[in-house]
């Protein structure tokens, strides 16, 4: 039985669950009597569902997981971070990447950046306030983003680092608007090195960017 058809099935008995429990007190005893033994009957077979369902879910882990000793160390490391997903992770990382580039563009700090690299940022910033230049960033899109490097500390620090290739026009700006460097019409392949990281003990479940390197 495949998963779609466990699905369909489970909402048909959950439908006709929900019924036969709106019946009762409706009818005669005897219809009660009755509708109590259907129920009783629906409810058994939604257990059996249930339990079949647990059963083909399980049964698709084990199948999908890979033996520690077929592993990479990559990989043996984030299966030792809970509840991590590899995909999850990436689709969360480019999206800190398009928040965190697009602050930066605009002169804003991000709560997903650690206090050294706010500081590191600040700093770039400010100097480019006090002379009167501008960033423009237009991400616009992803080549590739993969995770190149992840350990863990002794303190459960997690450190996972991730290799993204973008496409991005970037300008630089005067105090009169003027483009002082790159080109709006000319799209960049930019590959940038970025490090987030998490304490595994604490109940926050962000990861934060602490590294930046092209």
């Amino acid at each position: 039985m495949g998963s779609l058809d466990i699905i369909i099935l489970l909402v048909a008995v959950i439908l006709i669950f929900q019924k036969l429990r709106s019946l009762l007190g409706t009818r005669p005893d005897t219809e009660i009597t009755r509708t109590k033994i259907s129920e009783e009957s629906a409810a058994k077979i939604f257990d059996m569902i249930v339990k079949e369902a647990e059963k083909q879910q399980q049964t698709a882990v084990e199948k999908d997981s890979v033996p520690e000793e077929n592993m990479s160390d990559l990989d043996k490391t984030l299966v030792k971070i809970p509840g991590f997903n590899k995909e999850r992770f990436i689709t969360g990382a480019k999206r800190a990447f398009e928040i965190i580039v697009t602050a930066f563009s605009k002169g804003d700090t991000e709560t997903l950046v650690s206090k050294s690299l706010i500081k590191k940022f600040q700093e770039i910033i400010e100097k480019r306030r006090a002379e009167g230049i501008s960033a423009e960033t237009d991400l616009i899109g992803f080549d590739q983003a993969e995770i190149t490097a992840a350990k863990i500390s002794k303190n459960d620090i997690a450190k996972i680092t991730v290799k993204f290739v973008s496409e991005q026009v970037n300008l630089l700006k005067n105090k009169d608007d003027e483009i002082i460097e790159g080109d709006e019409n000319f799209i960049q392949n930019i590959t940038d090195v970025w490090t987030f990281e998490r304490c595994l003990t604490s109940t926050n479940p962000n990861w934060l960017l602490v590294s930046t390197k092209k």
